[in-house]
């Protein structure tokens, strides 16, 4: 499975034009950890991609997130990843992390939760969800 993602990203990240892409410090250290020369690649794939700062609001958001959505305490980056976007007004959230981010059941929480403070929620997809094919700039 875990290769099957991996071939899914390559591909889906080769057909990404139709999108401006963001990351996080959060993102840029979790791809620092595993194996050095895999980190390495995933830090080169991050190259020149801005970068959103994790602002209090944000820090607030999360918070509420794992007050609000039953996500386990040690989702806590993941609550964070979520409130960067929200609050950065991402319309996307890309994961493989299905658990508590990518999950369908938990999706209209998150939802209400970043909605109830004041923030559009991103979508929150799979590489194999959101098609590189037919998008476009606008």
């Amino acid at each position: 499975m875990r290769a099957a993602h991996q071939q899914i990203t390559r591909e889906w990240w080769a057909g990404r034009d139709g999108f401006d892409l963001y990351s996080s410090r959060l993102v840029v250290q979790e791809c620092q950890a595993g194996d050095p020369q895999a980190a390495a690649d995933r830090l080169a794939a991050l190259a020149g991609i801005p970068l959103l700062e994790q602002t209090a609001e944000a820090g607030e958001l999360a918070e509420a997130l794992l007050r609000g959505v039953p996500l386990p305490e040690k989702a806590a980056a993941d609550a964070l990843h979520i409130a960067t976007a929200a609050v950065h007004g991402m319309q996307y959230l890309l994961t493989w992390n299905g658990t508590p981010i990518a999950n369908v059941a938990l999706r209209p929480r998150i939802e209400a939760v970043c909605r109830a403070a004041g923030y559009e929620p991103p979508l929150i997809s799979t590489p194999e969800e959101l098609p590189t094919e037919g998008m476009s700039d606008d």
